[in-house]
């Protein structure tokens, strides 16, 4: 079973390479939003807990976050699992490492997803999509074929997040390496580390994914 985290700023493109590899390969994608939306309603203990903190409207602990994970891992099939959006911090990591170890598990691969600052800043502002399918499109390198009119579906339900503009991105962009970024450091001197241009076309990136990810099954 392969363990990998996916590590990037906003934009960098790791939602839409764990789809791939969820698709793919079987794996499973730990998306801790999605488990912590999940769990507040599932009515288990651990659910209760969570939906407590939130109706105070205080941050989940790292320890709940850790418990929902190993709960989800216990739970799920597939090939190995994707964390999405966890490890934030050097403690985060800590506690994911110790959970492993309790499960007799470890990381095959720990992705950085790096990218240049201003050419992501290009490509989230001028991103929109389909408010009734979903597909995405950019101003610039994936305009729609007919102005305001999903090439999928033909709706003109076109939307663009509130935040997906220069000045909010960089307030993301800062906070992200501000927090997370000390995680390349930890990894890198774990020997976990591997980097590929997340920047780069979408199979592209793909596919050096899945060389790293076929070199550490060969290992």
């Amino acid at each position: 079973m392969k363990n990998i985290i996916l590590l990037g700023p906003p934009g960098a493109g790791k939602g839409t390479q764990a789809r791939k590899l969820v698709e793919e390969r079987g794996m499973v994608q730990l998306s801790t939003g999605d488990m912590l939306r999940e769990a507040r309603t599932s009515g288990t203990e651990m659910g209760k807990r969570v939906a407590e903190v939130m109706d105070r409207g205080d941050l989940v602990t790292d320890e709940i976050v850790i418990g929902l994970i190993e709960e989800k891992m216990r739970g799920a099939g597939g090939t190995g699992f994707i964390f999405d959006g966890f490890p934030r911090t050097l403690g985060q990591a800590d506690a994911l490492g110790a959970m492993l170890r309790r499960s007799g598990q470890d990381l095959s691969a720990v992705i950085e997803m790096r990218v240049d600052d201003e050419a992501l800043v290009r490509r989230i502002s001028g991103r929109f999509t389909c408010g009734n399918c979903g597909e995405v499109y950019h101003d610039e390198t994936r305009p729609t074929k007919v102005a305001g009119t999903c090439d999928v579906c033909g709706s003109t339900d076109m939307k663009r997040r509130a935040d997906d503009n220069a000045e909010s991105l960089k307030v993301r962009l800062m906070e992200y390496y501000k927090k997370t970024s000390p995680l390349i450091g930890y990894y890198y001197a774990l020997g976990d580390l591997f980097t590929v241009d997340g920047l780069a076309e979408i199979g592209a990136v793909a596919g050096a994914l899945a060389e790293i990810l076929d070199q550490q099954s060969a290992a």
